[in-house]
């Protein structure tokens, strides 16, 4: 079964209460950059955008930011 890496972060700016444009201000990640990785649309993780929204939520669990499942092929 193949596998898939999921980033979660609609399911943490709702839980946050706060916008893709407040996270980017946050974090100082482009809009842009989050909305792709909010949508599943990229391709590659820039390890450093997935720092800085640790830093700008406060988390210290990457598995709260990021999820790998299974998909089928």
């Amino acid at each position: 079964m193949k596998k898939k890496i999921i980033i979660k972060l609609s399911e943490l700016i709702e839980k946050k209460g706060i916008s893709l444009r407040e996270l980017s201000r946050l974090s100082d990640v482009r809009h842009a950059a989050l909305s792709e990785l909010s949508n599943q649309k990229r391709e590659n993780i820039n390890f450093s955008h997935i720092e800085k929204i640790a830093e700008a939520l406060e988390i210290s669990d990457i598995r709260e930011i990021v999820d790998l499942i299974d998909v089928k092929d």
